[in-house]
């Protein structure tokens, strides 16, 4: 994408307020979080019934944030930006879409209707993409939002488009249309979901096929009820398993573990088998099939591309649970319509005789409470189901309906209770909409098979430990940091370590990770740095310790003290020397002291301060004028109010860089995990976590050949190839790819070579004997997280933090 903010103007009919219109952007985003925003970004600021996008202006400003569209312009950033200022910013996202649609011209099939939609799409996707550069929705992002930054996604390289577009109420197709705009249509359905939005099944309809209306050809399940609202200039081509009069007739045979499809068109007949055996499956194969018949593929390879045909993830999946149990996904939603394949698809499955469902609030469904859950419970028992777990406040009302159920207000209540389940040997169909979350659940009976696995040795935690607390005076304190999820090590094993070596405090950026350790059984004592005023309340039915500030958040605090009665709580106060972050300045302490003179609801448990450069060596004047500055109003604050707090300042390279500031207590964070600016002192850490994956093929190209997106690396000679299963989606910088990085691979460095994927990436293995199978090392002895970090341009905290969630931890002792 490369769209000059003039244009931008026009599209959106917006009111800039910008310095240069020539200037340009080739990124959307509508996520303050998503780390691809950058000055070339165009943020749309939008507005929900649960939240406001404009409120993250100033930060994504001061991250390098150039161009946001919003409703309005806050007076203090009025020129520190490019604004583009609208009356609906959702709206202007829309159209700004449907601007860049129209400056593509390919192929786009459009699919909407009740069920199948992603499933179909999906599949297309992978019958037609050996033929084609296909742009599609990712995962089900079919809606007001979701449709726009699909179809934003388009660049220059795809010849055809695949979107699906999913509608709750009138008046919202129109606007998914403009932006679609498909030339092949596709109707999978017209069932109960979203039937509250309609005022009939013919509104329903009538709203569904405003997608089709500049389509060559519309693909759908021959239905006069349908047919009988299809503007005559749309031309169809129909299927159906009962009328003849159809384009296209079949029947469908089924077997133990597939299906054959008889099929008749224009007097042929052939057959085509699927790995499935419910009907939905097979009706979403004939809406494929009849897209590749409309394209003109051979029989031959329609027959041979859709007997390949796999199970969609986001959808009903198989997966290896706990305790010998067997999963089947379905916690992307909850309709009955999709209940009812979801318990078909639970019958197939033979590998337990016990059975468990887990089920939440069904919505959407077109029914009365009563009479829903009456033909809820005549499916569970035909289905002999052993046990039903509810999960909702409608669903638990009507448990009784239900064999052996076990009922639950929210999905966090399960969690709570999950350990006293006993899940074991027994098949489990897990069924929910999304706003439960059940991919929580997902999660915890999921047996973890991922390959890719951070390793913490717990032995180099201690060693580490032990190499500080041998600088530390016998009467210095250690607070050692566990924020950021450990450095993305994993808090909760570390923190159960530290608490074996009796290190006297932990530390937390925010509340949340200190409750979690709470609820983990680590009674430490545990300050958090950053408290949010709203999570006071929490803070101290969580007995955290808080660090205050300002005035403002000294004052919120004892209003809640005050009501709670609270006596003698302990505070950690701030003081700013020179970090320009957070904390005191020196002119507030007076008012600071005349406050907390006042009081007896706190005490001051310490009082400490932040170094701004610790790790410069050559110039220490500023960290030396840090340290005695926090010396003397550290002072002045224990001096008026007569008090012998702990004071502290020093972090890990405070520690080893300035001895003498160690005060009562010192701060170790990365340092704990191996990590220094000091050379020297580096060959005396030991390495905590090993990134590790596998090689999942092997491959070799010739000359000229290239390798990954937009053909970042060109061979120069015949070169051996390893694709690896790991990328920036778990953590793995774009920056250290396309011959930057390496990775190593039986003690022999392998460069990396083209852009970094999402989930993967390619090295180059010619002289390196290896295999399929044959382990990886990402990061840790060789390459450290040190050289990664000095070749992208960054610190090594921010390699360590940026390890997704879904790669493993590993703990282990040697």
């Amino acid at each position: 994408m490369s769209v000059t903010l003039q244009n931008i103007i026009a599209a959106i009919n917006a009111k800039a307020n910008i310095d240069n219109a020539s200037g340009v952007i080739d990124n959307v985003s509508i996520d303050s979080r998503s780390q691809q925003n950058n000055n070339k970004t165009l943020f749309f600021a939008l507005v929900g019934p649960n939240h406001d996008a404009h409120i993250y202006i100033e930060d994504l400003i001061s991250k390098g944030v150039k161009n946001f569209v919003v409703t309005d312009i806050s007076e203090i950033l009025n020129d520190k930006a490019n604004f583009f200022v609208v009356d609906n910013t959702l709206t202007a996202l829309q159209d700004f879409a449907a601007y860049y649609r129209n400056l593509f011209h390919f192929p786009v099939i459009g699919i909407t209707g009740s069920n199948g939609k992603t499933i179909i799409k999906e599949w297309l996707n992978f019958l037609l993409g050996p033929d084609f550069n296909i742009i599609r929705s990712p995962k089900s992002y079919n809606s007001q939002v979701g449709v726009p930054l699909s179809v934003i996604a388009i660049n220059e390289n795809h010849n055809l488009g695949i979107f699906e577009a999913g509608i709750s109420t009138s008046g919202e197709m129109i606007h998914l249309q403009k932006i679609i705009r498909p030339t092949i249509g596709i109707l999978t359905n017209i069932g109960t979901a979203h039937d509250e939005g309609f005022s009939d099944i013919s509104h329903k309809i009538k709203e569904k096929l405003k997608l089709f209306s500049g389509v060559s050809v519309l693909i759908l399940n021959k239905n006069k009820t349908v047919e009988a609202f299809i503007k005559p200039e749309i031309k169809t081509f129909t299927w159906s398993t009962n009328d003849r009069t159809a384009d296209v007739f079949f029947q469908k045979h089924t077997f133990e573990d597939y299906s054959v499809l008889n099929i008749i068109w224009k007097n042929q007949s052939f057959q085509i088998r699927i790995p499935f055996t419910d009907e939905a499956s097979a009706e979403n194969s004939m809406h494929c099939i009849l897209t590749m018949l409309y394209m003109e593929y051979s029989l031959e390879t329609i027959e041979h591309r859709v007997s390949q045909l796999f199970p969609v993830e986001m959808r009903l999946k198989v997966k290896t649970g706990i305790n010998n149990c067997t999963l089947i996904d379905d916690s992307y939603s909850s309709d009955f319509q999709s209940l009812k394949i979801a318990l078909d698809f639970l019958e197939n499955q033979k590998q337990h005789k016990k059975r468990t469902l887990i089920l939440s609030d069904i919505f959407q469904s077109g029914l009365s409470n009563d009479e829903l859950y009456a033909r809820v419970s005549h499916l569970i028992i035909s289905h002999k189901i052993s046990r039903v777990i509810c999960i909702g406040e409608v669903i638990t009302q009507f448990k009784n309906k239900f064999l052996n159920p076990i009922s639950f207000t929210s999905t966090d209540d399960f969690i709570t209770a999950f350990e006293s389940l006993e899940f074991v040997n027994e098949t489990v169909l897990i069924k929910g909409s999304r706003q439960f979350e059940f991919e929580k659940i997902v999660s915890l009976l999921e047996e973890k098979t991922h390959e890719t696995v951070l390793e913490i040795n717990l032995n180099a935690i201690s060693h580490n430990l032990n190499y500080f607390k041998s600088k530390l005076n016998p009467k210095t304190k250690l607070m050692v940091m566990v924020k950021a999820f450990g450095y993305g090590s994993g808090s909760y094993e570390i923190a159960k370590l530290l608490a074996h070596h009796k290190i006297d405090y932990l530390g937390v950026a925010f509340a949340d990770e200190g409750i979690e350790l709470r609820k983990a059984g680590i009674e430490l004592p545990v300050m958090v740095l950053n408290p949010e005023m709203t999570s006071f309340p929490s803070i101290i039915q969580y007995h955290l310790e808080p660090e205050i500030y300002s005035l403002r958040g000294l004052k919120a605090f004892l209003k809640i003290a005050n009501e709670k009665n609270l006596n003698q709580y302990p505070i950690h106060i701030k003081i700013n020397t020179g970090m320009n972050r957070l904390g005191f300045d020196a002119n507030m302490l007076p008012e600071l002291i005349a406050v907390l003179k006042e009081t007896k609801l706190v005490e001051i448990k310490s009082v400490l301060s932040h170094l701004a450069e610790s790790d410069n060596q050559e110039d220490k004047a500023f960290t030396n004028k840090q340290i005695s500055d926090f010396d003397s109003l550290s002072m002045m604050i224990t001096s008026a109010l007569n008090i012998k707090p702990i004071r502290h300042i020093s972090n890990s390279s405070g520690i080893s860089n300035f001895p003498h500031a160690q005060f009562d207590m010192v701060r170790l964070g990365i340092g704990l995990y191996g990590v220094s600016n000091d050379a020297e002192e580096t060959k005396m850490l030991e390495n905590v976590g090993t990134l590790k994956s596998v090689i999942s093929q092997l491959r070799t190209i010739d000359s000229g050949e290239t390798v990954g997106y937009n053909r970042r690396f060109q061979a120069k000679r015949t070169t051996k190839v390893a694709t690896v299963p790991i990328g920036y989606a778990d953590g793995i910088s774009r920056l250290w790819g396309n011959s930057v990085g390496y990775v190593t691979i039986n003690n022999q460095n392998a460069p990396i070579i083209g852009s970094i994927c999402m989930d993967m990436l390619m090295v180059d293995v010619t002289g390196i004997n290896c295999f399929e199978g044959n382990e990886v090392i990402i990061f840790g002895k060789d390459p450290s997280v040190t050289v990664i970090a000095e070749a992208i341009n960054t610190i090594p905290y921010e390699i360590l933090t940026s390890i997704s969630s879904r790669v493993k931890r590993v703990f282990y002792r040697e």
